[in-house]
């Protein structure tokens, strides 16, 4: 308390003196969708850390974690290789069945056609997205396939979890893209 009074916010402190024990998250009582989300997140910089878009995703079952995964294109030579698609894959194996009913996917970038389709497919029911992509997403932006009222199945969206994060960092990444395709 002593220190608010004098200007200094509590997470200078724990940035400063690392003897604190108390983790930011917990002062500022993360809500669930912004935990998963931040896994998603930490899934995307890998991807990023590989020169890959940096798009993570998660899936979560009750309460649990139980598929990850991050843009692999690149990595794997494969165009399939999206982290939504990933994710679901891993999914599907600890689920054991291909429907994913009952699970929420988290998802730092709006869904492309094909990881749109496949979210349909696998009857995810909910899924949240970090921010949106208006040059080629599926959950609203060009089109919107996860509630197209001709599939047999709709998803619930939720649209801007950590949005400034999520695309924060996409920019950056682009950013540096540009920058190195000018070096040469």
């Amino acid at each position: 308390m002593q220190l608010a009074k004098a200007g200094v916010d509590l997470y200078t402190c724990i940035r400063v003196n690392r003897n604190i024990k108390v983790r930011w998250s917990r002062i500022m009582k993360m809500t669930d969708d912004e935990k998963y989300m931040r896994a998603a997140i930490r899934e995307a910089k890998k991807a990023y850390a590989l020169g890959e878009v940096p798009i993570g995703c998660v899936i979560v079952f009750e309460g649990k974690i139980i598929g990850r995964g991050y843009n692999r294109r690149i990595a794997d030579k494969n165009v399939l290789s999206h982290a939504e698609i990933n994710a679901i894959k891993k999914a599907c194996k600890k689920m054991g069945d291909w429907r994913l009913e009952g699970c929420t996917m988290y998802i730092t970038l709006e869904p492309c056609p094909m990881c749109a389709g496949a979210i349909v497919q696998a009857r995810i029911p909910k899924v949240l997205i970090g921010s949106m992509n208006p040059k080629a997403g599926c959950a609203g932006s060009v089109m919107n396939l996860l509630d197209e009222k001709g599939f047999n199945h709709q998803v619930e969206t939720e649209i801007g979890i950590l949005g400034e994060e999520c695309s924060g960092m996409l920019k950056e990444f682009f950013r540096e893209l540009r920058k190195k395709a000018k070096e040469h």
